[in-house]
């Protein structure tokens, strides 16, 4: 088994660089990240409140829509199985 080890090429060391290739480029990665951030431009504060409500509010009247669409469904399918309208 040990022969096998040696042929292969294998080493601890090997290992080892490859950490540290890795780690490298985490580093790199972590390093490239930070800088772009710093170069956005963020929204102030009144522009992300702004923007907050806005998605409130569009999410709001989507969900009007839908729960709305529901229903009319709910009563079309109700008047096709029983040939009834109505709510009860």
């Amino acid at each position: 088994m040990d022969s096998d080890h040696r042929k292969s090429g294998t080493n601890g060391a090997g290992l080892f660089a490859g950490f540290d290739r890795m780690t490298g480029k985490v580093r790199r990665f972590i390093s490239e990240t930070m800088a772009e951030m710093g170069r956005c431009t963020w929204p102030s504060r009144a522009e992300l409140f702004e923007s907050t409500i806005l998605v409130v509010v569009v999410i709001v009247i989507l969900a009007l829509f839908v729960a709305g669409v529901d229903e009319v469904s709910r009563l079309v399918i109700r008047f096709i199985t029983t040939g009834k309208w109505g709510v009860s």
